[in-house]
């Protein structure tokens, strides 16, 4: 288990962004376990080459989506996934519950296009 970073200097996407998409999607995958210790910022930026204000904001990126923890002085870890995902969902429910009374729309015609939604999205 480490970590495998690819980073295409060619490429139209950024650095940063194609750090943070490779190590979310390792970490989504188990290729990096939870509780796996990341590199530091500056250690990571020599690694690839990268200057160390493109690591940390891909960091700083992670951080917000929920995939890495940051413990101080202790280091940076990839986060429970099931707490990342928990957050993320919660997230986009408020999102849609503020949006949906913005609307107008009452608690049942919201709930129930939720609804709706999920059975389009597990086929049921």
């Amino acid at each position: 288990m480490t970590l495998n970073i690819a980073i295409d200097s060619g490429a139209a996407v950024a650095p940063y962004e194609q750090l943070r998409a490779q190590i979310s999607e390792q970490a989504r995958s188990g290729a990096l376990p939870v509780g796996y210790r990341l590199p530091t910022v500056r250690g990571l930026a020599e690694d690839l080459g990268l200057a160390a204000n493109t690591v940390a904001k891909a960091y700083r990126a992670l951080e917000a989506d929920g995939v890495i923890e940051t413990r101080g002085r202790n280091g940076t870890f990839v986060a429970a996934a099931g707490d990342a995902a928990q957050r993320e969902l919660a997230g986009a429910a408020q999102a849609f519950a503020g949006r949906a009374r913005r609307l107008g729309l009452t608690q049942d015609a919201a709930l129930s296009a939720v609804r709706d939604a999920l059975r389009a999205a597990y086929g049921g």
